[in-house]
């Protein structure tokens, strides 16, 4: 079994970057609107999502969790004022599901802006929210979502697990960039972020069993480490994870000192706005990766020891 030592080690130095370069989750106030004034929610939508699991798992050290609080504290505080940036950008694009994702998880950690509650309510009695054009596994992800704040689903997940790329289990070969963020981000939604693994339908956790092997070897070997980061969290979310020892090296070993992850190969230089922009994603991934597998390492070792 992979080192545990070596995947908390990952996390940490992630958080310390992460932490370090807060100031990167900045949202573009003046830009106009109609360029995507929304699109800067996501980073910390993003980083809402990873802290939540962290403090889920309950398996970081008191630094970890320390600048994960002060990560999301600032987030709420001065990126998001308190929330009323998401009620701007609800103002802005009325129908937009975006302040209502970003949103979720700052509310599940105790914040609160009644506004955008009262937006959600609002916009999930309406069928321009219910078809608004998303791919089936964004759907599939706004519908748990719907159920995570309180509301009935619509449509239902069950009836969406079948519309994904995922569910017609399609050939490995064919797995590569944008079909291969489809297949984790499907079961990102399908296990709550990692947090009932047995949720996975079982057809599906057989073929990710089969074939998540051969795809971490793939996009190691490609140096691909934004994707190879997302498919370590699906095998930390199986039902029987492998924790698997050279994909874990190998991504251990491109993060740089100061807890950065490169994307693909090595660190881009340029710009800090700009670097930050192609490294904020890999590098929370590796924090994300870091904590379901550290997690589920424990689990395995308490196991045994029983």
């Amino acid at each position: 079994m992979t080192d545990t030592r070596l995947i908390h080690h990952v996390g940490v130095a992630a958080m310390e970057w992460l932490w370090a370069h807060r100031d990167g989750f900045r949202l573009e106030t003046d830009v106009d609107p109609e360029v995507g004034f929304l699109e800067r929610f996501k980073p910390v939508g993003e980083l809402a999502l990873i802290c939540a699991v962290l403090f889920r798992e309950g398996v970081a050290g008191s630094r970890q969790a320390q600048l994960a609080r002060q990560l999301l504290d600032h987030a709420w505080r001065d990126t998001l004022d308190g929330g009323r940036m998401l009620v701007r950008g609800q103002r802005i694009e009325p129908f937009s599901p975006i302040p209502f994702e970003v949103y979720l998880p700052f509310k599940e950690l105790g914040y609160s802006q009644p506004e955008v509650e009262r937006a959600t309510v609002l916009n999930h009695r309406l069928d321009s929210w219910v078809t608004f054009g998303v791919t089936p596994t964004r759907r599939l992800g706004l519908s748990a979502f719907q159920r995570r704040f309180g509301l009935p689903a619509r449509p239902p997940e069950a009836d969406l697990v079948g519309t994904t790329w995922l569910a017609g289990t399609p050939e490995p070969w064919t797995v590569e960039g944008h079909t291969a963020y489809d297949i984790t981000h499907t079961v990102f939604h399908l296990t709550d972020w990692g947090e009932d693994p047995d949720a996975l339908p079982p057809r599906i956790a057989d073929y990710l069993a089969t074939w998540l092997p051969v795809w971490l070897d793939d996009w190691l070997d490609l140096e691909r480490w934004d994707l190879l980061g997302e498919l370590l969290v699906v095998d930390a979310c199986l039902p029987r994870p492998t924790l698997d020892e050279r994909a874990w090296q190998g991504f251990a070993a491109a993060q740089q000192p100061d807890g950065a992850m490169p994307a693909v190969r090595t660190m881009p230089e340029g710009d800090p706005d700009t670097v930050f922009d192609m490294v904020y994603h890999p590098t929370l991934v590796a924090a994300f990766a870091s904590v379901l597998a550290t997690s589920r390492a424990f689990t395995q070792l308490a196991r045994t020891a029983s």
